[in-house]
């Protein structure tokens, strides 16, 4: 076979995930080929807020946080139905930690726990982010690290077709669409790192319909290309339901808001002024609770002291300069605001300020932070679709099984493109899944690429 080119480790998709597996194989001296899709290197994990859930870090640990690898498992196996694999949960959780504190000293990729509040089903302040709690940020500065290296070479408007394998079934190589044409590119290690299908709207509407409805608030370039490219060559696949849903995605400024706004004590309510569901059991699952009600679209109620806690956060402090909420020192004027019925929504506030802390609702919320106070904000929110969850099954090192659970040799896929830790459907979506798959895998997939190359160098 004539190859247009040939390199040590070849990375398809440039997000968090392939980022991580393309530098930590360049760091260990490796010849790196990334190719990316698009003409930027984005992905999901530009979209997110940057966090990543870690344990044992000693981020924590200044702060006191007590939190161990089998807590963490055991958050993650909750929120997701015991619905994942053990193994593979057990991973990327013992990953967390080192990923985070390399990305703090190796990158320089400043790294700290978030305490304002805890995300849904974290029993822990485990939460780690850049400064701005910014998932663009998070991406500019693995860029800014990835251009460092010499030996990583990056090619965009690069697309994949296919995967090539060798008459054992094992992968040797890739096909990919260039702007100087169709190319054979030779590897001896492959990591798919291309995300799920969120943006293939007829793989959508075939494994999660529910959601097929909502809009799509993922990278567009996230079309299955990886999954389907490894299906072609025998990869198992699973969990081809399972997803995250976001129910706050403010569509006048294009921006995510914060769960923040409920887990600090803020309620969500529809147009007719009415609760619905349980907001503090997850963003992702409550998505598709408001594709259900009228309007298909709600507001999230919050106070003076929320919006003040929330300035830190990159996403939200745009928000603010651009004055996307509506505020009123009465319940009242804020349903005059926002339309919607006055009487209705007074009792619905009402009601929900009188809820006690550790006491279930009517909706089993049992989570009543504060009482909401004077001055009022509200929202406007839409659910959407962030990102899918299954994908290409792996092992916990992150290498691709066939349909009899075998190693396809040589290939990895991580993130989207990969089997999550999220179980089968959107309530298993812990927030930090996405990044923890794509960048906790993508460390391990790039380690084990090393380390087998390293022994095959030398004859083992």
């Amino acid at each position: 076979m004539s190859w247009d080119a040939e390199v040590d480790v070849i990375v398809v998709g440039g997000g968090g995930g392939g980022l991580v597996a393309a530098i930590t194989a360049a760091q260990a001296g490796q010849q790196v080929a990334l190719f990316e899709k698009t003409n930027l290197l984005l992905g999901n994990t530009a979209a997110s807020a940057g966090m990543i859930p870690a344990c044992n870090t000693r981020f924590q640990k200044d702060l006191g946080v007590e939190d161990t690898v089998e807590i963490m498992i055991g958050d993650i196996q909750k929120k997701n139905h015991y619905e994942s694999d053990l193994e593979q949960v057990k991973a990327v959780a013992e990953i967390s930690g080192p990923l985070v504190e390399w990305l703090n000293d190796s990158l320089t990729i400043e790294m700290s726990v978030i305490t304002e509040f805890k995300y849904p089903g974290h029993t822990n302040y485990r939460m780690h982010a850049p400064p701005s709690r910014s998932g663009a940020e998070l991406m500019k500065l693995l860029k800014k690290n990835a251009l460092k290296y010499e030996n990583l070479y990056i090619l965009y408007q690069s697309e994949l077709q296919e995967i090539i394998t060798d008459d054992a079934g094992n992968a040797i190589g890739i096909t990919v669409q260039t702007v100087d044409g169709l190319q054979q590119i030779k590897g001896q290690k492959i990591i798919l790192a291309t995300n799920g299908f969120g943006g293939n709207k007829e793989m959508v509407h075939e494994y999660i319909p529910e959601i097929a409805d909502a809009m799509y608030f993922g990278y567009e370039a996230n079309t299955g290309k990886g999954i389907l490219a490894g299906k072609k060559i025998g990869a198992a696949t699973s969990h081809l339901t399972a997803y995250q849903g976001h129910a706050a995605v403010n569509e006048n400024t294009g921006l995510l808001v914060t769960w923040g706004t409920i887990m600090m004590g803020g309620f969500y309510i529809n147009t007719e002024g009415k609760r619905f569901g349980n907001e503090a059991h997850g963003y992702s699952e409550f998505a598709k609770e408001v594709l259900k009600q009228p309007s298909q679209y709600g507001y999230i109620i919050y106070d003076q002291f929320i919006h003040e806690q929330l300035l830190s956060i990159e996403d939200y402090k745009q928000m603010d300069e651009m004055k996307a909420y509506k505020k009123a020192d009465t319940i009242i004027d804020l349903a005059e605001k926002i339309q919607v019925d006055s009487g209705v929504f007074l009792e619905t506030f009402e009601n929900f300020n009188s809820q006690k802390d550790g006491h279930p609702d009517e909706f089993h919320r049992t989570s009543f932070e504060k009482k909401l106070e004077a001055p009022f904000y509200a929202i406007k929110v839409s659910p959407a679709l962030f990102h899918t969850q299954g994908g290409l099954e792996i092992n916990p090192s992150a290498q691709v099984l066939n349909d009899e659970k075998q190693v396809i040799g040589n290939l990895y896929a991580v993130g989207g493109c990969a089997t999550g830790v999220s179980g089968k459907a959107a309530y298993g979506y812990m927030s930090g899944n996405g990044l923890l798959a794509a960048m906790g895998f993508g460390r391990i997939a790039g380690l084990h690429a090393v380390t087998e190359l390293q022994q095959l160098s030398r004859g083992i």
